[in-house]
């Protein structure tokens, strides 16, 4: 193995910190590029690295879930962003919820002293330069969502030759203390109460009455405008809750305000229904969930102290809206998300056109893989379309019309059902899941052991 050649690797979000542990721990030398210690992004607030700027969520453990299914890929690669996760995970049922900051700091200590990285501090305007500067003959740039205006600009410039934003949204974060639990109970959907054990969401309950005034408020509540020359473009999973207010009064009641499997202790099931998650081990803070919005700050706190429960309400952390960037994977990269244009240049994470956290760092220990083959005078290898890592890549090489994607079962191959199975109507869907994450984990696990590196 010839690991003598040097990385640059630009942002230190998911998929620049497991691109950059993967390859150091794979012993190649890492130059980690990241500006947040000059100048943090609007939406950011923390100058460590790994900042999980909308939620603390990494998605489901479950491993017969899309989400389940690629973090058992991500193992079998070291990812460190699942590593810090679960060593700083917070209670969220089945999900992977993080302390943020704990989070991020981990992740920070454990790059910054890693022997075989170096991290610059630095506004990036021109990775090429940039590369040559520090002798490194692959780069990898995976800015994310929150590419810089001067690193934007060159990839528009020479790379895309056309616009590559669209519009995310950050949920508000509220103080647990400032809440009256006296209207609130603990309940995690479907799951029934364990006796000793305190469920790990917080509810908050609205009859018709309070739900309808509550979108009434949304909607006409005051917003931040985009700017005039921006196209505020929506990843369609993650719109702001004022917005899905307007497409009908009963949309947030069928989305991330549905009360189904959240019934009281007395077994009643309100019209609506706020759900909390927590933001840390100490339950001092919780996240609204799906509650991301365009709403100005005061406006904010006036209709979120609609709530039941909210009318003290406190907030740490307002939502807002912030601008994403991605480009066309299939039209201007190769499969290996080198740049068909400067073949040592690489793309990673979400500016591929993938969306959510473990899907960016997925795509950063992807990318991460392909130049350690380049690195060790391998060719680049084409993942196995059954696995979930497999999926992601063809989903955004193939896509006619670029649009971020979370992972789903949908990405995958469909399955073939016995008759018996399909005859069982009621977990027929049920089925298809296991049968296609079995042969997904199979797959993998045969191709990572034919030798991935």
């Amino acid at each position: 193995m010839n690991n003598k050649k040097k990385v640059l690797i630009i942002g230190a979000g998911m998929a620049g910190s497991d691109a950059a542990y993967f390859l150091a721990e794979n012993g190649v030398e890492v130059v980690l590029a990241e500006c947040k210690k000059l100048k943090k992004g609007p939406a950011q607030s923390l100058q460590t690295f790994g900042e999980l700027v909308c939620t603390n969520s990494l998605k489901s453990m479950d491993p017969n879930s899309g989400h389940g299914l690629l973090k058992t890929e991500m193992d079998k690669l070291g990812s460190l962003v699942l590593k810090a996760g679960r060593k700083n995970a917070v209670p969220a049922g089945s999900a992977l919820a993080v302390d943020r900051v704990a989070f991020s700091k981990e992740i920070s200590v454990v790059l910054e002293t890693h022997q075989n990285i170096t991290v610059v501090h630095e506004d990036v305007t021109d990775p090429i330069l940039l590369a040559t500067k520090h002798e490194c003959e692959y780069t990898i740039v995976a800015t994310g969502p929150l590419t810089t205006d001067n690193l934007s600009k060159w990839i528009k410039d020479i790379i895309t030759g056309e616009d590559l934003h669209f519009y995310d949204a950050i949920a508000p974060i509220v103080d647990a203390d400032s809440l009256d639990l006296e209207k609130l109970y603990f309940k995690d959907r479907y799951e029934d109460v364990e006796e000793d054990k305190i469920p790990d969401y917080l509810n908050a309950p609205l009859n018709q009455e309070e739900y309808e005034n509550f979108v009434a408020e949304l909607i006409k509540a005051d917003k931040v405008p985009a700017a005039s020359f921006e196209d505020a473009n929506y990843f369609e999973s993650c719109l702001p809750v004022d917005l899905m207010a307007q497409r009908g009064v009963d949309t947030l009641r069928f989305s991330c305000m549905k009360p189904v499997g959240l019934e009281d202790a007395e077994g009643k099931r309100a019209y609506a229904v706020v759900q909390l998650r927590r933001e840390n081990l100490a339950g001092e803070a919780y996240n609204l969930v799906g509650f991301q919005n365009r709403l100005t700050y005061k406006e904010q706190v006036r209709v979120f102290q609609m709530i039941p429960g909210f009318e003290q309400a406190s907030f740490p952390h307002l939502g807002s809206v912030h601008r994403n960037t991605f480009l066309n994977a299939r039209k201007l990269l190769n499969e290996d998300m080198s740049s068909r244009e400067f073949p040592r240049l690489y793309f990673a994470g979400q500016i591929t056109g993938v969306e959510g956290y473990t899907e960016s760092a997925a795509m950063g220990l992807y990318v991460a893989t392909q130049v350690l083959r380049k690195i060790n005078g391998k060719e680049s290898i084409s993942f196995p379309k059954d696995t979930a890592l497999g999926a992601l890549v063809n989903y955004i090489m193939t896509n006619e019309k670029p649009r971020p994607s979370n992972i789903n079962f949908g990405l995958l191959p469909p399955v073939t059902l016995e008759r018996h199975q399909r005859r069982d109507r009621k977990n027929r869907k049920k089925i298809k899941k296991e049968i296609a994450a079995t042969r997904a984990r199979e797959s993998f696990d045969a191709f990572f052991n034919e030798g991935l590196f």
